[in-house]
């Protein structure tokens, strides 16, 4: 297919979201910390956003993916789209089709532990000491419950089994996530990374709720 007649599908597409959409404001992470910070927005576009084909079924409770009608020649996989208070990033952006995008209800903070030695004389010169290396800043994710384990968290009642969540959030160059890594979210909650896999779609990590 012709260059020509994909611009004329990507233009058909914008056009229908000039009909349908909502005022949409674009956000394009300059460093891993705060994507959304205002020198980010880059572009103010129109935007409709649904979970259905043609719009004819209803948010699913628990599925976070949603496609998008908007002018995708501004656009591409990473950017983050705010309508109102909602907000997505955009996965996927398949030549001639809606773009896939991640519907956020929570901002996330990741940190890696290290070790640091203090400093001292003769054989007790070195004491190691946990400290944490941030990797990426308050970056919105989608944050789903998908169960308990058994047992229970560190430091925490027995009663209380841990929760595990289902993780997705854009990749960023130069920052690799892995098991060990610890999330933790606005609301004060503690987790550490599982299992992480990259793909064309960003990062899809499971996370283990644990003690702060």
């Amino acid at each position: 297919m012709s260059d020509t007649l994909q611009d004329r599908i990507a233009a058909g597409l914008g056009h229908a979201a000039r009909r349908l959409g909502v005022a949409t404001d674009a956000f394009r992470a300059s460093s891993a910390i705060a994507p959304l910070a205002l020198r980010n927005r880059f572009l103010r576009l129109p935007a409709a956003f649904h979970c259905g084909k043609n719009f004819d079924r209803p948010a699913q409770h628990g599925a976070p993916l949603w496609q998008a009608m908007l002018d995708s020649a501004y656009t591409r996989p990473g950017d983050y789209l705010v309508q109102g208070g909602r907000i997505w990033f955009i996965a996927s952006q398949p030549r001639l089709l809606p773009v896939l995008c991640v519907q956020t209800n929570r901002v996330v903070t990741f940190a890696r532990a290290a070790t640091q030695d203090r400093v001292g004389p003769g054989e007790y010169a070195g004491i190691p000491r946990a400290i944490l290396r941030p990797l990426l800043t308050d970056w919105p994710a989608s944050v789903l419950t998908t169960g308990a384990a058994r047992g229970a968290p560190a430091h925490l009642p027995a009663d209380l089994p841990p929760t595990h969540w289902a993780v997705l959030l854009p990749a960023w160059p130069g920052v690799t996530l892995q098991p060990g890594d610890r999330m933790t979210d606005e609301l004060n909650r503690t987790g550490i990374v599982t299992s992480a896999e990259l793909s064309d779609l960003g990062w899809r990590l499971n996370v283990r709720e644990a003690s702060s």
